[in-house]
């Protein structure tokens, strides 16, 4: 079987790649931006807010990724996020979503299990979502993840995002969380704020990325 040398693929949508010879692929989009990062250091929330310190979460781009590195906090403690329109500060947009998780124990004692979470869904919920459900207070755990949401200043749609996250938790167990949902409303999403349901982040760093 002879491969061809050429013309294999060509995609121009959004983060899309063109593949002139095989094995050879060149970028034709979807750049990733970085625009800001917070720091925790004890902090009661992180927020983002479009304008505000060199904050761009507006049209500017039609996805905007944040990305969590070592987060840490209280023991049994969730990491959560909400996002308002305007100058709203209420952080109290209706939320549908889903999630799953699947978790392992680190002494490989077939300790395992996957499935669907109902307690850490919303219906119609203007609470915060969990991202990160009960971190470890251990000096050595933390968590990590990635959340993505698309076009939130579109005046037309819903907002949807997605989230794939690892934490270790209470009696050294590795969590993956998976989320996925949209924030019900046709109004642009103009700030986005991070928060322990109970006490400070006390430590880690969340970046905000565009996407071209």
């Amino acid at each position: 079987m002879t491969l061809p040398t050429s013309g294999l693929i060509t995609v121009n949508d959004r983060g899309a790649r063109a593949a002139t010879t095989f094995g050879s692929v060149a970028a034709v989009g979807g750049n990733m931006v970085f625009i800001k990062k917070l720091t925790a250091s004890s902090s009661g929330t992180l927020s983002f807010l479009n304008g505000s310190d060199n904050v761009v979460f507006d049209s500017t781009y039609k996805e905007y990724v944040f990305t969590f590195k070592n987060i840490h906090g209280g023991d049994t403690v969730d990491l959560t996020f909400q996002a308002d329109t305007g100058t709203n500060t209420n952080y109290n947009t209706a939320i549908t979503s889903t999630s799953f998780r699947a978790y392992v124990h680190e002494g490989d004692n077939n300790d395992i299990g996957f499935g669907y979470r109902a307690a850490d869904d919303l219906a119609q919920g203007t609470g915060f979502q969990r991202l990160l459900h009960q971190l470890s207070d251990d000096n050595d755990h933390g968590g990590a993840g990635i959340l993505r949401i698309f076009n939130p200043a579109s005046t037309t749609f819903v907002k949807h995002f997605i989230f794939k996250g690892n934490h270790v938790g209470p009696t050294d167990f590795s969590r993956q969380w998976h989320f996925a949902g949209y924030f019900n409303t046709t109004t642009a999403l103009t700030r986005v704020q991070f928060k322990m349901n109970s006490g400070n982040i006390d430590s880690g760093d969340i970046c905000l990325y565009g996407i071209l």
